[in-house]
């Protein structure tokens, strides 16, 4: 199961996707990490310290080939390349890092791009496995087709018109890709109108509302820390809302592995 969180700059996409990542590997299932910000910050997210983050491999572009179809490809076994470039995270998380500028004015990271694409069509031969990938803000990952391969895409907004308007931008990019559910989970929610107005948002465009997580003092205080939010507040509002997001997340992801072994099985 692949997913992608997408969404404005500062909805809390990388506090969530760390977040899910250790809770859905708590619960037993391996989890593969991917950053795919060129300006990575899951790793800090995770609990994965500065000074081993820092110095942490990307994974290189030269991993990428082009499939019969077009699409980009890994030149080596997705597990291999996990093994070699992944980092060790807390709850057996395995994380590998999208490449970023090295200098200024070298050009566009299009290879970059490609090299997650192709991780994320690879690992769709690991079905056992889930995969959360923190996308960047921007929506050039939609226009390079870089989750082309999730199967589920999550738009992560909070409740108030300009985040909830760029959702809405991605998820009419995103109609155009073979991902096969995109949906929203509203975030920072701070009162009942906040509730009703994404999913009144949702409703009025068509879009799935897969879950919402409470503005909670304690996300802010532990970015303040640098603790992930899971070590700060483990038994807080947000972690109970996340928790509750991985195990949909983990029932998709059985019944996605039934749908497939029933097509095999004929």
């Amino acid at each position: 199961m692949r997913v992608a969180l997408a969404g404005k700059g500062g909805a809390g996409k990388t506090t969530i996707s760390a977040t899910l990542c250790r809770l859905v590997a708590r619960a037993g299932s391996p989890v593969v990490a991917i950053d795919g910000d060129s300006n990575p910050n899951l790793a800090l997210a995770l609990g994965i310290d500065r000074e081993r983050s820092s110095g942490a491999p990307f994974l290189p572009t030269s991993l990428v080939s082009r499939r019969l179809d077009g699409g980009p490809s890994l030149t080596a076994p997705v597990e291999e390349v996990v093994a070699r470039h992944g980092i060790p995270g807390p709850d057996g998380v395995r994380l590998v890092l999208m490449g970023e500028p090295g200098h200024s004015s070298e050009g566009c990271l299009c290879s970059a791009h490609a090299t997650v694409s192709a991780m994320l069509g690879d690992l769709g031969e690991r079905p056992g496995t889930i995969t959360v990938t923190d996308m960047e803000a921007s929506p050039e990952h939609m226009s390079r087709g870089t989750t082309r391969h999730a199967d589920l895409l999550l738009l992560v907004t909070e409740p108030y018109y300009r985040s909830l308007e760029a959702a809405r931008r991605i998820a009419r990019l995103a109609d155009e890709l073979p991902i096969p559910r995109v949906a929203v989970v509203a975030n920072k929610v701070r009162s009942v109108g906040d509730a009703k107005a994404v999913a009144e948002f949702s409703e009025r465009h068509g879009l799935e509302l897969f879950g919402e997580v409470p503005w909670s003092d304690d996300v802010v205080q532990a970015d303040l820390a640098g603790i992930p939010l899971l070590d700060a507040a483990p038994e807080g509002d947000a972690v109970s809302a996340i928790t509750r997001l991985g195990e949909d997340i983990r029932e998709a992801a059985h019944a996605m592995a039934a749908a497939s072994a029933a097509v095999q099985g004929g």
